[in-house]
């Protein structure tokens, strides 16, 4: 997957408001901005030509811009998310990406699907059903695919938001995922880097042209990670952890 673009939203000063079940205190708006500044230059680094969106202060997680919408070689696909608060999302993701791509296609009620629940290898996308992704959703999901010559499959997610929030692809069939987390039988064949339970945010990270970009401050997964002979680039993003949010939550890369 050689991506070369990327879109990516502001953060509000109501990202104070996000939706989170974490436990952690609220993240400091200052210090999510510069973070923010900070994982754009780490993109435009492995190459990407980085597209910044303005801020939408009435939607306080709309820098997770990542679960609005599935991009694809062939199609973009808006979701429905399946937080209730952030439906009105994928309207304002819209039309930006109809000036890109020329064939655009929905999810619809009552299915549910957000972004963070797709990962993709290659031409297979792999479908987590989480509390915000439904059978449904991933149903039309794998339909639109298919009609362009991919395929999808689905992964039950028991413990965590979404499926790349326990897993996540890192080139050359290894996966790096949180200890503990089974993706069954479509999962075997790959390598996998283990995240020990202390390091759990590790688990959430982007491949991009032999590197690795991957959330500062864990020092066992970084050094698992480098045996992959990836480029490691660390980026500070525990402001956005505070809310639930990870790596791959704060772009839509294509």
């Amino acid at each position: 997957m050689d991506f070369t673009k990327a879109i990516v939203r502001q953060p509000g000063r109501s990202i104070v408001s996000g939706l989170s079940e974490s436990s952690l205190e609220l993240p400091v708006y200052e210090k999510a901005l510069e973070q923010h500044h900070l994982y754009v230059q780490a993109l435009q680094g492995c190459g990407l030509d980085v597209t910044v969106l303005d801020p939408l202060e009435h939607y306080p997680d709309s820098t997770f811009v990542e679960d609005v919408a599935v991009l694809t070689p062939e199609c973009a696909i808006i979701t429905a998310p399946g937080a209730p608060s952030r439906a009105a999302e994928i309207d304002a993701i819209k039309g930006t990406l109809e000036k890109i791509f020329p064939r655009i296609a929905s999810i619809i009620s009552p299915g549910t699907l957000e972004g963070g629940d797709v990962m993709q290898v290659g031409t297979h996308y792999y479908i987590g059903l989480s509390a915000r992704t439904n059978q449904e959703g991933a149903r039309q999901l794998i339909a639109i695919l298919e009609k362009y010559g991919m395929t999808g499959s689905t992964i039950p997610v028991h413990n965590f938001l979404h499926l790349k929030t326990g897993v996540t692809w890192v080139g050359n069939k290894t996966l790096v995922a949180e200890s503990g987390f089974s993706g069954g039988v479509d999962l075997m064949n790959y390598n996998t880097i283990q995240v020990e339970k202390d390091e759990r945010g590790a688990a959430n990270c982007i491949y991009l042209s032999n590197n690795i970009i991957m959330p500062a401050g864990y020092t066992k997964t970084k050094q698992r990670l480098a045996a992959t002979e990836a480029t490691i680039v660390e980026v500070d993003i525990s402001e956005y952890a505070k809310i639930d949010g990870g790596l791959t939550c704060l772009s839509l890369r294509f």
